[in-house]
C-alpha cells in the first residue's frame, strides 16, 4: 500500500470510529426510553419537516452506498463485499461505506502490488 493508500484507511477508519460511537450511542439512548417501539421510531423519523429531510436524505444516501457497494465490490472482486452492504441496513451507512473504502483500497492496492513489474 502506498502512502497516501494507508492515510486514506486512516481517515476512513476514524470516521467509520465516529459513527459507530455516534449512531449507537443514539441507538442505546432510544432504546432505553420508555417510548422504543417501531411507531415512536417512525414518529420521530418524521416529527417536522427537517427530520423528514435528514431521514430522506439518508435513506436514499443509503440505498446509494448499497447499491455502489454491490456494484463496485463485484467489479473487483472485493471478497466479502456483501458484508458491507448488510451493515448498512444492520448498523449504519455511516460506519459501514468507510469500512467498505477501507476494503477497497487496501484490495486494490494488494492488485497494484501483484501487478506491479518487479
Amino acid at each position: 500500500m502506498t502512502r497516501t493508500d494507508k492515510m486514506l484507511c486512516t481517515l476512513y477508519a476514524a470516521f467509520a470510529a465516529v459513527a459507530l460511537v455516534g449512531t449507537q450511542w443514539a441507538l442505546v439512548d432510544f432504546l432505553r426510553s420508555p417510548d422504543n417501539d417501531l411507531a415512536a421510531m417512525t414518529d420521530r423519523l418524521t416529527a417536522n419537516d427537517v427530520v423528514g429531510f435528514v431521514s430522506i436524505d439518508l435513506g436514499v444516501v443509503a440505498l446509494v452506498a448499497a447499491v455502489f457497494m454491490v456494484v463496485e465490490g463485484r467489479r473487483i472482486r472485493l471478497p466479502w463485499w456483501w458484508v458491507y452492504v448488510v451493515l448498512v441496513f444492520l448498523v449504519a451507512v455511516s460506519v459501514a461505506f468507510p469500512l467498505f473504502l477501507i476494503g477497497r483500497t487496501r484490495h486494490l492496492a494488494g492488485q497494484r502490488g501483484v501487478s506491479a513489474p518487479s
